[in-house]
């Protein structure tokens, strides 16, 4: 065959082509190429093959009826992620789209993802409520009944918060002669979660603690979270003592609300159900009292009416000297009767106002109010417990009993 005419058309060919690339090279413009053209971008579709290996990053696929993208999550990201993410799943994912260069293949880099149709949180309440529904941590029956009069009450909540001004003022006016013990805690936020976890574990080492609020005044989702948080149920499920739970508003619901012993509608509400009205408790052992004296003369009349049927009925003088005495018997001992539940109520009020003075001395209030005050570090709040906390510049916080302070501290003597 003769191929000299072919020769030149193919040397011209040669010369007219562009620089020659390597496979790496080409790679690297398409993943240039797409990270420029298509960063930060939304994309939509159902999850399948999710893999979650030991390195905690996430890979999966996102497909529609027509296509599909290969996705990763990096650990810092999935470690963020409140809901369980599913094959079969509707999500909207946020990233950018590269090239992973090892198999030439494009993917998104994952960078926030949102279930379709609902919330991620919510989802993430869902998929909880559901899970620790099926291993009983709701169950009635593990529930324990609140005490009717309690003698110590523990509180777990912001020490800052509005929800402490409310159960206290509730407990002083309905019952003020009861102890309480407040363990002060993060109630939102990154830690509030363990911190609360915490204060339940510690509170039950204490022995004389009958009931417990745990509770924060109302928020967002987000603000409530750390309530709907696993580790915050199971501490209330193992907890011996019963827990009332009273977070947010009416219209707030938690995990923690399912798993207490009691759920109250506002923290208010639960300083009315932790403690009777001193007043209405009086009256009732009033009403006692009385249903029992009347009682109790009905049936001695009952008796002197016998009796005296049974003299009416019979003429020797020795038997009516008999039956007068026993009636003389009878009033005596509703005489002593009567004293006797004087002096028991006497002694049941001075113990009331015994109680009442104690709770009195261990007062915080009371403490700011004899020339005490307290100190917290100005940016986040938390008391100073030692000068070892504090820098030259640090602003502090100085509480009294009427108003507060912001100063700066300028020198530090050890």
């Amino acid at each position: 065959m003769n191929f000299a005419g072919t020769l030149p058309l193919l040397s011209g060919t040669l010369k007219g082509r562009n620089k020659i690339l390597t496979i790496s090279e080409l790679t690297r413009r398409i993943r240039s190429s797409l990270e420029q053209e298509f960063f930060n971008i939304w994309v939509v579709g159902e999850i399948s093959n999710l893999k979650k290996p030991t390195s905690g990053h996430v890979y999966m696929t996102l497909k529609d009826n027509d296509a599909q993208l290969q996705a990763v999550m990096f650990k810092s990201v999935a470690n963020t992620v409140k809901f369980e993410l599913k094959d079969g799943m509707a999500v909207s994912a946020f990233g950018s789209v590269t090239v992973y260069e090892a198999r030439g293949q494009y993917q998104l880099i994952i960078e926030n993802i949102e279930p379709r149709g609902i919330g991620a949180l919510q989802l993430a309440f869902l998929q909880l409520k559901e899970r620790l529904e099926k291993e009983g941590l709701f169950d009635p029956a593990h529930k324990k009944p609140l005490p009717l009069l309690p003698k110590k009450i523990a509180l777990v909540t912001s020490i800052t918060g509005a929800a402490i001004k409310d159960i206290l003022n509730v407990i002083q006016r309905r019952f003020a002669r009861v102890e309480i013990l407040i363990y002060p805690v993060k109630v939102q936020g990154e830690g509030a979660a363990l911190e609360i976890a915490q204060a339940i574990g510690d509170l039950n080492t204490i022995p004389d603690i009958d009931v417990m609020i745990v509770g924060r005044g109302g928020g967002s989702l987000e603000d409530l979270w750390a309530f709907n948080e696993e580790i915050v149920a199971r501490s209330i499920y193992a907890s011996r003592i019963p827990i009332i739970s009273a977070v947010g508003h009416e219209i707030d619901v938690t995990i923690a609300d399912f798993v207490a012993d009691k759920r109250a509608l506002t923290p208010t509400e639960a300083g009315e159900l932790v403690v009777p009205r001193y007043d209405q408790l009086k009256d009732s052992l009033e009403k006692i009292k009385t249903r029992l004296m009347q009682a109790l003369y009905n049936k001695i009349m009952l008796v002197r009416t016998r009796l005296q049927g049974m003299r009416n009925g019979l003429s020797s003088k020795r038997l009516l000297d008999k039956i007068l005495r026993l009636q003389q018997r009878l009033d005596e001992i509703i005489q002593r009767f009567d004293t006797l539940s004087k002096h028991t109520l006497e002694l049941e009020r001075e113990r009331l106002i015994g109680l009442a003075n104690r709770l009195n001395s261990v007062s915080p209030l009371n403490v700011l109010q004899r020339g005490y005050s307290v100190t917290t570090l100005e940016k986040n709040n938390k008391p100073v417990k030692s000068i070892d906390e504090l820098t030259i510049g640090t602003q502090i916080i100085t509480r009294f009993s009427y108003g507060k302070t912001i100063s700066t501290v300028v020198e530090i003597l050890k």
